[in-house]
């Protein structure tokens, strides 16, 4: 399967804004935009002019799709699928790139980030309802319950990222048992939930995919 292997820390430069993708580093001093590093490329401020309506529709969707470390063909694919359900295209959007397992697993800190979770499910660390389950993508249902394997429970990364349950917390959509390295998707998160989002305009995203 295609995947993106360059350095991600560039995105972030790129987007002027944290996607979390290297975990604890994120929020360490060795994040580039702690040290106020520009966006990446020779002029930078060649570019910062006014920008189209595409432009800031263009940004806003390469914004999301490296949040969820997607990439365009899975990115496009979801969206597709949510234009095609009741209710409001954004919103869905997002609930469903929520609901993904390896997005699961990152929410319920089994990973440091949606990579190393990505690696877990795709190596078989990763039960769903008491059966392995090594697909990324597999659309979790509200009340399912996905555990890190018995003899994985120790890995060091597993550890180092149960670790930060004590700092930030969970979602409010997942319940998770530390000790038993065990969790609850309690629910489908409703947009205005998911807080880490709140600065993206998934309706521009929308209006993108539409023309």
């Amino acid at each position: 399967m295609a995947r993106y292997t360059g350095p991600v820390c560039r995105m972030c430069r790129a987007e002027q804004r944290k996607l979390m993708l290297k975990g604890a580093r994120c929020s360490s001093d060795k994040c580039p935009l702690n040290k106020k590093r520009g966006a990446p490329g020779k002029d930078p401020k060649a570019r910062a002019g006014k920008k189209s309506e595409y432009a800031i529709q263009l940004a806003e969707k390469q914004k999301l799709r490296r949040m969820y470390g997607l990439l365009e063909k899975q990115f496009r694919l979801t969206f597709d699928r949510a234009a095609r359900m009741s209710g409001v295209t954004g919103a869905n959007f997002v609930q469903l790139l929520e609901r993904r397992l390896d997005n699961v697993v990152y929410r319920m800190h089994f990973a440091v980030s949606r990579n190393q979770a990505r690696q877990l499910v795709r190596h078989g660390h990763v039960l769903v309802n008491g059966k392995t389950v090594n697909i990324p993508v597999y659309e979790i249902k509200a009340g399912d319950v996905i555990e890190i394997k018995e003899k994985s429970k120790k890995l060091s990364v597993v550890q180092d990222a149960l670790n930060e349950i004590s700092k930030s917390g969970t979602m409010p959509w997942v319940s998770v048992d530390v000790d038993a390295v065990k969790g609850t998707f309690t629910s489908i998160p409703r947009r205005e939930e998911i807080s880490d989002l709140a600065d993206i305009k998934e309706q521009l995203i929308v209006e993108y995919y539409s023309k």
